[in-house]
């Protein structure tokens, strides 16, 4: 059978392979990897291949993959840039873009070649002897001869590099664009997954995101655990609002945010939503004590790095302000909450409102980190030193409460 022939056959199988994995959870690592090794394994002379994609992340505009028999799989992500770079604007994959071509060819081993694709080189410098790019549209392209690359079309933009001696042959280019379709299907619905769980991760946190997408979206379904709840607020944020500027405004809120978010991440807890300038996180290890050792390693890092913050802020020019910290252990209802087409995943309870009752003693209290007497008691035996302030009774809450605060040795 000749090459033409064989590719066919070999075309069949991959189709229904894609198409296979299309239908499951494949991830785009497992599927590209498969891929490339199915088309060696079909004697494609694949060198090299490379797929670009937009994502949705509040923190990369894109993502890639790049393969080679030597290196396997290698993912890189790409942050959001309001300027280019230099290396993107010179690379084919953008001129594609640019100028909607339907794809390009460029044979690195033609004799006296020349290429205006500085990639070219560094193709050509790892023995690379062609390459052959297109693209594939997830959305519906719109009628017009180019692009606008502001919009925000999903999609990706993949390249193949031959090793063969006289690069790829005609058949090869054709397996190329037979499978594309399938290909792009896989990679979609992947894709689909994956921005799914970043997005239910980034506006409902970990743990809540990752139970919304397996499954827990009805409305009422709730489940009771025990955790340590934390409601952490920034003091004097009205007033000072109203003195800076609106954008400092932001920049300040995501600069102490992010500080509180990666505290409350690294020590295994879940930041459940944002109030304005304070926010409401969870503590909730299968252990009470580990819950409430967990939260107190927070409240003690917090403290120092709420003070560099302030130091690195006041030093560059920017406004400052203080934080209080309240915490409570008990039960409380964990899940969806509200109309039948707008859920909140949040929690609910007497626990719940004590934390609220809570945060609202600090200035009375002149401490910035208040807890109850069952934080307290489930944290008995770890290092931290707890300071009894007294009992006091809290509006809404019937019986009297035992408060405590965390103290600090001075830096």
């Amino acid at each position: 059978m000749d090459e033409t022939g064989d590719l066919q056959g070999q075309a069949q199988a991959l189709s229904r392979w894609l198409l296979n994995e299309a239908l499951g959870s494949i991830g785009q690592a497992p599927l590209l990897e498969g891929y490339c090794t199915r088309l060696r394994a079909a004697g494609v002379s694949l060198g090299r291949l490379h797929v670009a994609q937009r994502t949705y992340h509040p923190q990369f505009g894109g993502f890639g993959y790049s393969w080679t028999p030597e290196t396997g799989l290698v993912y890189e992500e790409y942050a959001h840039s309001d300027s280019p770079s230099e290396q993107w604007l010179n690379s084919p994959l953008y001129h594609i873009l640019s100028t909607n071509l339907s794809e390009l060819r460029e044979r690195i081993c033609a004799p006296g070649y020349a290429s205006r694709f500085p990639l070219m080189d560094d193709l050509k410098a790892q023995g690379l002897t062609d390459y052959f790019a297109t693209g594939v549209l997830f959305d519906q392209p719109p009628d017009v001869a180019v692009l606008d690359l502001q919009e925000r079309l999903r999609g990706l933009l993949i390249s193949w590099c031959s090793s063969a001696p006289g690069g790829f042959s005609e058949a090869e280019l054709d397996l190329f664009r037979a499978l594309l379709p399938e290909l792009g299907l896989a990679l979609k619905s992947a894709s689909n997954r994956r921005i799914a769980d970043d997005l239910l991760r980034v506006y409902l946190g970990q743990d809540a995101g990752a139970r919304v997408l397996s499954g827990e979206f009805r409305r009422g379904s709730l489940r009771k655990i025990s955790a340590v709840i934390c409601y952490f607020d920034l003091s004097g944020f009205t007033s000072l609002s109203e003195q800076v500027p609106g954008d400092q405004v932001i920049a300040m809120l995501n600069d102490y945010f992010g500080i509180v978010v990666a505290a409350v991440q690294a020590a295994g807890g879940n930041v459940l939503k944002f109030v304005g300038d304070g926010l409401l996180a969870m503590f909730d290890q299968d252990d009470p004590a580990a819950a409430a050792s967990a939260a107190l390693e927070v409240a003690a890092g917090l403290g120092r790095q709420m003070a560099a913050a302030n130091r690195r802020r006041r030093a560059e020019g920017l406004p400052v302000t203080d934080y209080t910290l309240a915490l409570h252990a008990g039960e409380i209802l964990y899940g969806n909450i509200g109309a039948e087409n707008r859920l909140d995943f949040t929690v609910i309870g007497p626990a719940v409102n004590l934390a609220a009752r809570l945060s609202q003693m600090h200035k009375a209290l002149g401490q910035t980190v208040v807890m109850s007497e069952a934080v307290q008691a489930a944290a008995a035996g770890t290092p931290h030193d707890l300071v009894p302030l007294g009992r006091y009774m809290l509006r809404g809450v019937s019986a009297p409460q035992m408060l405590y605060t965390l103290y600090t040795a001075p830096d």
